[in-house]
């Protein structure tokens, strides 16, 4: 089958349809054929190859597309090619013998406009409808499955991108250290679902979902080098919610962009900028502030806007809604959008983005819904960006599977959670194994499949018991297989903080001292942000003492960084979005487990799942008290399905039901469940303090609970 991969190629669109129409229909031809792509760095700049065809039984082809009838001096052209590809794949070992590569270079015109064509002479082949398909099926094979799959990372140009800034050199074999540079190792390159994502372009929207740790963030950084290298006058910008990924987004584009074209990116035509902003220097602007001030329109600062709207958490939401609300002369600023993070967005900051944007309304926008921190649910993109006057959607995504390039990508594959770890936090994340039954759930069935769940005992029926599992093809072996299950996950009770704390210190010292992890391998999360600061100075000052030092994310770090070397990492869950560890603790689980409102229980599992997914080896969960021991029972029962999710499908009905958790909350309910927590927090200040009376208040509630009351 030949998998085709669509990139930028406005300047010759013709003739790489023409292309891609007639080898497709082939079935002999196998391999990958990208149009438009790769760009390869060289001294009088980057060479945008116009199509590659990389195929086991006929080998590397390059082909010099020609849109109309004019071949010029194509034999000049495939020269260029030729040299730009051997200079590029040489410095691969694993590619060549001596001094020679083990495959021929292959290279093609293509005139799909032009009737006649001049008689070949190899190396040159000039190619056109006729004669195309006969041309490539003589092409030569390359030999060997491992030869391939190297020459197509190669191909790929994306290596190394998540091992660590620092060269790891653990001095013994078996240490956390030495296991964690095995897999880092192991998930240097991208694999060719995440590589198609990269590279296809559309020319309108385009969305991304998949799991934490499917690479979205990484894709997106290479998606802005790749067509920064394409459409160097392009004017793009990449936003996000977590602050902290700017240094990552910078590094990553960075990179890339050098590795591509042998240059650095032009930082005049990308901005790394903040969903928000406000007024200052570059690095404190926001999509939301220039859209106000290209616009002439009031900017809200985050006090305005939420006493303008009475609530913190529709504070952003308004003020995008507002500045929608102007209808004057549209000034679009870019060419190119690219969102993180989408599912903390709320819808109008998506629409302000979508009107920002000059034509076609290149928007990109990639989001996994149950990282969900805010409540917010991203719409279908009919509903996302409303409709026109004639009630017409104004974005539709063509379904049929002869789309290209694909509108809407699904990563299945995880690169970052070992299995257990990530069954274990969709478990927590649905309430799978929960008493009071499940807390949220995918909207359409198929969406199980396409994360990478299969159905090992099924099928799928509305009332009736399933079992999905995740398989070796969606979550690679290597991930899991270097520490035992019991070692990889973890769920430990106490009775009390004081208890937590000296453990979780302990712990840390062992994986510093004698497990060979670095201090910034290791991160620690407590899942209420608000309380973050408070809940983690006991244990801080507990490293302090052993020589370890520590920071507390975005409080004694800047606000854009996340981790410090030589330093452990403390952090509440929204600055641990988008960032990963080797070794990550979470503290106080048991404020995951329940809350007062539905909705509340849905949005505090999904803090318990990004926290959990934040990690690329192992978790410790700790809690104290009976919540946590009741979170611990249902890992438990997971473990006991040796990390298979069995559960009762809900029918249509119950799903609507738990659908509704995700809907906004109003300011009034927002208000109220508050107003529910602080008295929560009251009551038990007077209980502990021995102001009221505790058995009392027991028979009270028990009375109110009682049927009919």
């Amino acid at each position: 089958m030949l998998n085709i991969i669509w990139g930028s190629n406005k300047e010759k669109p013709e003739a790489g349809k023409a292309l891609a129409d007639l080898l497709s229909v082939v079935e002999e031809i196998d391999g990958y054929l990208y149009i438009g792509y790769p760009i390869i760095g060289s001294p009088l700049g980057p060479v945008k190859f116009d199509a590659l065809l990389l195929s086991k039984k006929y080998g590397l082809i390059a082909f010099d597309l020609v849109e109309g009838v004019d071949l010029g001096d194509y034999k000049a052209r495939l020269d260029e090619i030729a040299s730009m590809l051997e200079v590029k794949l040489k410095p691969y070992p694993t590619l060549k013998q001596g001094r020679n590569l083990l495959f021929d270079i292959q290279t093609f015109a293509f005139a799909p406009a032009k009737r006649t064509i001049p008689a070949n002479e190899d190396p040159y082949i000039c190619t056109n409808r006729d004669n195309l398909v006969k041309e490539v099926l003589e092409g030569k094979p390359i030999d060997g499955v491992d030869l391939f799959s190297h020459l197509l990372a190669a191909i790929q140009v994306v290596t190394t991108i998540r091992a660590g800034k620092q060269k790891r050199e653990p001095k013994k074999p078996n240490s956390r250290g030495a296991r964690l540079k095995k897999v880092e190792d192991s998930i240097a390159n991208l694999d060719q679902h995440q590589s198609r994502a990269v590279i296809e372009t559309v020319e309108g929207i385009q969305r991304i979902r998949g799991l934490a740790g499917s690479g979205k963030t990484i894709i997106l950084a290479l998606k802005v080098a790749y067509l920064h290298s394409q459409n160097p006058d392009w004017r793009i910008a990449v936003t996000f919610n977590t602050r902290s990924l700017k240094e990552q987004f910078k590094r990553l584009i960075n990179s890339f962009t050098i590795e591509q074209t042998s240059m650095e990116p032009d930082w005049d035509c990308i901005d790394i900028i903040n969903a928000w902003g406000g007024p200052g220097d570059r690095e404190q602007d926001g999509i939301y502030h220039k859209y106000c001030r290209e616009h002439n329109i009031p900017f809200l600062d985050f006090g305005t806007a939420k006493a303008k709207f009475a609530s913190s958490d529709r504070a952003f939401a308004g003020a995008c809604a507002d500045a929608l609300k102007h209808q004057e002369e549209q000034r679009p600023l870019y060419d190119l959008i690219l969102v993180d993070e989408a599912q903390d967005f709320p819808p109008e900051f998506l629409r302000l983005c979508y009107r920002f944007l000059r034509d076609p309304k290149r928007l990109v926008y990639a989001y996994d819904e149950l990282q969900s921190l805010t409540g917010n649910a991203v719409l279908p993109p009919e509903d996302l960006f409303g409709k026109d006057q004639t009630g017409k959607p104004v974005v539709t995504f063509d379904s049929s599977e002869t789309a290209v390039p694909r509108q809407d990508i699904i990563l299945e594959k995880c690169y970052r959670n070992p299995r257990p770890v990530l069954a274990t936090a969709h478990a927590l994340g649905f309430g799978i194994y929960r008493d009071q039954g499940l807390v949220q759930f995918f909207d359409h069935d198929s969406l199980w499949t396409d994360v990478g769940y299969s159905i090992v005992d099924g099928p799928i029926t509305p009332g009736r018991p399933v079992t999905l599992a995740r398989s070796a093809q969606t979550s690679p072996l290597f991930l899991e297989d270097h520490s035992a299950p019991d070692d990889l996950i973890q769920f430990l009770s106490f009775e009390s903080p004081l208890a937590q704390s000296a453990w979780l210190a302990e712990s840390v010292q062992h994986d510093i001292r004698d497990e060979e992890l670095r201090p910034e391998d290791i991160v620690v999360i407590n899942p209420d942000p608000i309380k973050t600061t408070e809940a983690v100075g006991h244990v801080r000052a507990l490293l302090f003492e052993a020589g370890i030092n520590s920071e507390i994310a975005g409080v004694s770090t800047s606000r854009d960084i996340f981790t410090k070397t030589g330093a452990v990492t403390f952090t509440g869950i929204f600055r641990a979005k988008g960032n990963e560890a080797g070794m990550v603790y979470i503290i106080n689980a048991h404020d995951c487990y329940s809350a007062f409102t539905k909705s509340m229980v849905a949005l505090v599992r999904n803090r318990l799942f990004t926290a959990i997914t934040r990690s690329k080896a192992w978790v410790r969960v700790l809690g104290v008290g009976p919540r946590m021991d009741a979170l611990t029972q249902e890992w438990e029962r997971l473990k006991e399905q040796d990390y298979k999710l069995t559960f009762t499908y809900p029918t249509d009905e119950q799903k609507k039901e738990l659908r509704l958790i995700n809907v906004d909350s109003t300011p009034r309910q927002i208000a109220r469940e508050r107003k529910l927590k602080r008295q929560h927090e009251e009551l038990l200040q007077a209980a502990r303090s021995g102001d009221i009376d505790v058995d009392k208040l027991i028979e009270d509630l028990k009375k109110a609970r009682a049927p009919g009351k």
